[in-house]
């Protein structure tokens, strides 16, 4: 990661994301950025700024537009129907491009990583999405190598987690990845964060 300003991580927000590839990710990194003597910096941001309607009815007011979110260390691009419509809108998948060239570390969660395919940001990469898009992960770049078993991958410069609360365990990760594994316990612990499934 570049040094000399604020570690900053941005999450993009749009119309019909789902909720939880917004706020599982935002909860462990705003938890990390409470405690980290890094003292990162995490925000939300739109397209322009205006308020989202998530897929379930939430609605968020965030932080920034795009035009005002300034640099960034990390990009989180969530999933949800909306995303599908991203993938198909060329002005977004522009911009998408022109931030991943100067932002070091772009993460998906869910469907999130079939707008990076839609992108181009996948091409010969290994790659994770919900379980139910991998056909249409392949069809918008079949040379994505699909890893339809791992709950995260990281590729280096580029991180894609499975469906909906797997952007929990990948947002962990980049706690352990950008500040330390000790780190991230500790995050995971205040979060009281420990899946054992009654169902």
């Amino acid at each position: 990661m570049p040094t000399g300003r604020p570690l900053r991580v941005g999450i993009f927000v749009f119309d019909d994301c789902e909720e939880l590839d917004v706020v599982g990710p935002y909860e462990v990194l705003a938890a990390w950025a409470r405690r980290s003597p890094l003292r990162p910096q995490v925000v939300t941001f739109s397209a322009d700024g205006g308020g989202v309607r998530c897929a379930k009815g939430l609605r968020l007011v965030p932080d920034h537009g795009a035009a005002d979110v300034g640099p960034l260390h990390v990009l989180v691009h969530p999933g949800g129907g909306g995303a599908r419509a991203l993938a198909r809108d060329a002005a977004h998948l522009d911009w998408l491009r022109g931030l991943r060239s100067e932002t070091p570390l772009v993460a998906s969660v869910c469907t999130g990583a079939l707008v990076l395919a839609a992108a181009g940001l996948l091409s010969g990469r290994p790659a994770t999405t919900h379980w139910r898009a991998f056909d249409e992960l392949a069809a918008l770049d079949p040379t994505v190598l699909r890893d339809t078993e791992s709950r995260f991958v990281d590729d280096g410069d580029v991180v894609t987690s499975a469906g909906v609360s797997a952007g929990i365990d990948m947002a962990l990760h980049l706690v352990s990845r950008l500040d330390s594994p000790e780190e991230a316990h500790l995050v995971r612990l205040d979060l009281q964060y420990d899946p054992a499934p009654t169902v």
